[in-house]
């Protein structure tokens, strides 16, 4: 699952609709809302993203929350360190293949301190006209 799948089926669960309603009202199909709540599916697109915006009445921080869930949901990704040092190359690497063994309190750990060291670009969600 993806952070963006998992605030998707939280807002339809505390809406009480279903998949299949969903889906119908976003006009996609329920598989791929269901692959999307997965996190099978690749980020969804901006105007899928507002259409939900639209159909839960999110507005201002809660857009642009989902907004930065779904920039960060890529359920595939590629680590790029050509040019970085070595340290950075093998860090790439250890996570990519042990990622799936860590222990929770070791990613909310990592999360943390990834969250300390970086902090997080603002976007702009414009209001649909």
């Amino acid at each position: 699952m993806t952070p963006f799948g998992q605030r998707l089926r939280a807002l339809r669960a505390s809406r009480g609709m279903t998949q299949a309603a969903m889906a119908d009202a976003l006009q996609v199909s329920a598989a791929y809302l269901s692959a999307l709540e997965h996190g099978r599916r690749g980020r969804p697109t901006a105007g899928l993203i507002h259409q939900i915006c639209d159909l839960f009445g999110l507005i201002w921080d809660d857009a642009e929350e989902l907004s930065r869930l779904a920039r960060i949901s890529h359920p595939r990704i590629v680590v790029d360190t050509a040019g970085l040092d070595a340290a950075r190359t093998e860090l790439a690497n250890r996570l990519a293949r042990d990622i799936a063994r860590l222990p929770d309190e070791t990613v909310r750990t990592m999360l943390e301190a990834l969250n300390a060291a970086t902090p997080r670009r603002r976007v702009r969600v414009r209001a649909k006209s």
